[in-house]
């Protein structure tokens, strides 16, 4: 968002600026879910909900975690939220004490490390590269356990890199993981259906049903429903932890926006050819991307499974150029090429740099034929 804000000031200064650090879709949102909103302000819902949801999200939720992940869930397993951001914040601030530890790996969502720091906890961050695709290992995660680590966050697919675990993978980390019953895992699936490997999608609880009582499994809407604005996140998981978070949630924001809510019943029960009209747009602007970006002189880029980010490696054309570091390279690329991007070090990853392709092919084009001028020394 901070780089958003830049690249929109320097368009109101009268420079020629691509902005590619929003991490939001660039389509509307889908009309019969707007519908469901309006007629949720014509009926009067527009009062106070239950603190952790409607009856009627909660349902849709319960249907879709059984629908698509094969996982079962109560009512009083359900906690809705503004936005999975809440979600993660309110998971961190229930199960962490003071000095208790929260494994991290990394490139991660930039909250995450934050959010356990507010909550007196300390983030122990796993570095990971594209030696891995992007992913921790059962070894690595194995060696940053100890006896203070309390919780553990896992995001597939990932923002910013695009990489997703495979069953096999989280089956191997959940050997891992089972072997130690008192921590709990987050793990974020916000961008479950912006998906296209091979293989399906697949949840750490539907790979590892004995984590069940450990994990709490975390979505929204704002992505694959272009619902950003909406904010509305949810999660899954066991009773006493979901009671902690509600408990929380009552005593900050309490219930999310009525309105948001209805409209969510409609994403959520309603027709999904529109998240797949979408997905096939982000794969065509993904495959265009990745492609550019490696056939840029000192960059490497691999491909994603999901979301709409691309997460180049870019630490032979920032040593070409002369430059200190990834903020360096973002600021020429803003000053020199009028492109936007965000730097891998606010993700944990050095050397790499962080574009969202959530805009039009003719954007990309345009903003990968600046890059290159640049990079061309």
């Amino acid at each position: 968002m901070a780089v958003t804000q830049m690249a929109a000031e320097l368009k109101a200064a009268g420079q020629d600026v691509i902005g590619l650090g929003a991490g939001e879709p660039d389509f509307d949102t889908p009309a019969h879910i707007c519908e469901a909103g309006i007629a949720a302000i014509k009926a009067g819902d527009t009062r106070y909900t239950a603190v952790d949801g409607t009856v009627a999200l909660k349902d849709a939720i319960i249907a879709k975690f059984r629908r698509d992940n094969a996982i079962e869930y109560g009512r009083d397993q359900i906690l809705v939220s503004s936005g999975a951001k809440q979600t993660c914040f309110n998971l961190a601030a229930a199960v962490l004490n003071p000095g208790d530890e929260a494994v991290i790996p990394a490139p991660y969502w930039v909250s995450y490390p934050d959010m356990v720091l507010l909550a007196d906890g300390e983030p122990v961050i796993v570095p990971t590269g594209p030696e891995t695709g992007y992913k921790i290992t059962p070894d690595q995660l194995a060696a940053a356990i100890n006896e203070r680590t309390r919780l553990v966050f896992l995001n597939s697919p990932s923002n910013p890199s695009g990489a997703a675990y495979t069953r096999a993978e989280l089956v191997a980390l959940g050997e891992v993981l089972k072997q130690h019953p008192d921590i709990v895992i987050g793990t974020d699936d916000m961008y479950e259906h912006i998906y296209w490997a091979d293989e399906p999608f697949c949840s750490l609880v539907t790979a590892c049903p004995d984590l069940y009582g450990q994990t709490v499994t975390i979505n929204g809407v704002s992505k694959a429903y272009a619902m950003t604005g909406w904010r509305i996140g949810y999660c899954g998981g066991p009773k006493p932890i979901i009671a902690a978070m509600r408990k929380l949630q009552g005593q900050s924001t309490s219930n999310p926006t009525s309105i948001s809510q209805a409209a969510s019943v409609a994403a959520l029960n309603g027709d999904q050819n529109c998240v797949a009209e979408m997905v096939k747009a982000f794969k065509a602007r993904h495959d265009f991307i990745v492609a550019a970006l490696n056939d840029m002189p000192g960059i490497s880029c691999l491909p994603g499974a999901g979301t709409f980010y691309a997460f180049p490696d870019c630490r032979e054309a920032i040593a070409a150029l002369g430059l200190a570091d990834d903020t360096a390279l973002s600021e020429q690329l803003l000053k020199r090429a009028g492109v936007a991007v965000v730097p891998g070090s606010a993700f944990g990853s050095p050397g790499h740099i962080r574009l969202s392709f959530a805009c039009s092919l003719e954007t990309l084009q345009d903003a990968a034929s600046r890059m290159r001028k640049m990079l061309i020394i």
